[in-house]
């Protein structure tokens, strides 16, 4: 310290404290600890997530029922480096820390008054294990390397996982699911995915460029599943029905959604649909693929990323289910679900060896009454004039 340098007070106990840089309310206006922003760390909370990216998506609906039990929490969240961006800017979450030897070598030094893990991953539940905190809800592993529950709520999820008749038999979300594991039982929750203006202004100069006209209804449709789902798409010629007959009866536009997977199959339904296609591009970052999600009037999709985004940006939204639990998607008012009749439903395999497979069986005939559901709701979203007597 210089000589005759009187040191400035630093509030460490500051949720928006950093260490490395200034805080935000400093460098935009200045302002010195302690000012008016200035919010006392009561409770050290942290949460593991790590993937797959949709449930990192769904998982931050416990973070506004977190708050309000935990109003002065910092809430510290690890998770892979591919998942880190639809954390960013979220205000619920004071840190994000990608999982690694960064992670790895603060969890040795840090103490933390709870630790949230609902991943019975090994892992998961291995970074819980080393987390220093006198109460660890969720999983953590034990010496033996066998995942535990550290409750009865737990306990539920854990067996849902490994015998396939109970996970069947599910009839709950997994928001309320993993809210009783960490004591918040019939709170409300809500996706939060905080999207800037500029990137949803992006979102909507994309879809202009490429020919949309946002006074007509725009239908998302995100086709795919990725590489390791492929049984939870639907079959390309259910699509190209769908939006023939949609064309038929509204002035709608199909905007193709999806991912580097999705490039062949994009080019094969714009090749044959009668119905101009237009292709939002599959190597669009995470996070201007939500934008571009957002920008959608309905989404029609599978049990997929797309639907957890639309879902947090308040899409209306049209889900497939055939591999996955429709039970455990909660749509929160905001569309329907398409599930097919047959026995083994969310068997989760990649694959089938059925014929017809579930995803088959969602005919044409359902998903378009389900549009045609749908539709009524965002004809305030294209003309807001027209709001009253869409009611």
């Amino acid at each position: 310290m210089n000589a005759g340098r009187a040191s400035r007070e630093i509030a460490f106990d500051c949720r928006f404290f950093r260490g490395d840089r200034p805080c935000s309310f400093h460098k935009a206006t200045g302002v010195l600890c302690p000012c008016d922003h200035y919010q006392k760390v009561e409770e050290r909370i942290l949460v593991i997530k790590l993937d797959a990216i949709g449930d990192v998506l769904r998982t931050t609906a416990l973070l506004p029922p977190l708050a309000e039990v935990y109003p002065q929490a910092s809430i510290t969240w690890i998770t892979r480096r591919e998942a880190r961006p639809l954390l960013e800017g979220n205000p619920y979450i004071s840190e994000v820390i990608e999982y690694g030897q960064d992670a790895l070598l603060q969890l040795g030094v840090r103490e933390f008054d709870r630790v949230i893990n609902l991943d019975a991953g090994k892992t998961s539940a291995a970074l819980a294990t080393a987390a220093h905190a006198p109460k660890k809800d969720g999983f953590v592993l034990d010496p033996k390397g066998y995942v535990q529950p550290t409750n009865d709520a737990a306990r539920v999820w854990l067996e849902m996982g490994v015998f396939d008749d109970l996970k069947r038999k599910g009839t709950r979300p997994y928001q309320d699911m993993m809210a009783d594991i960490i004591g918040l039982a019939g709170k409300s929750h809500r996706y939060v995915l905080q999207l800037t203006d500029d990137e949803r202004e992006r979102g909507r100069e994309h879809l202009m460029k490429l020919g949309v006209d946002f006074s007509r209804p725009i239908i998302g449709l995100n086709t795919g599943a990725g590489r390791r789902w492929e049984l939870k798409q639907w079959r390309e010629e259910g699509y190209l029905e769908l939006i023939e007959r949609i064309a038929k009866k509204q002035p709608a536009q199909f905007v193709l959604l999806g991912g580097p997977e999705e490039r062949e199959r994009h080019r094969r339904l714009i090749a044959r649909s009668t119905v101009p296609l237009i292709d939002a591009g599959c190597d669009n970052p995470l996070r201007h693929f939500a934008s571009v999600v957002g920008a959608c009037h309905l989404v029609i999709t599978g049990d997929t990323l797309a639907m957890h985004m639309a879902l947090a940006l308040n899409r209306r939204t049209i889900v497939l289910f055939g591999p996955t639990s429709a039970p455990e998607i909660e749509l929160y008012g905001l569309g329907e679900k398409v599930v097919p009749r047959m026995d083994c439903l969310s068997c989760y395999k990649p694959t089938c060896d059925f014929s017809p497979n579930c995803m088959d069986l969602i005919s044409t005939d359902m998903v378009e009454a389900a549009v045609d559901r749908q539709l009524p709701h965002i004809i305030p979203l294209v003309d807001p004039t027209r709001q009253a007597k869409a009611v």
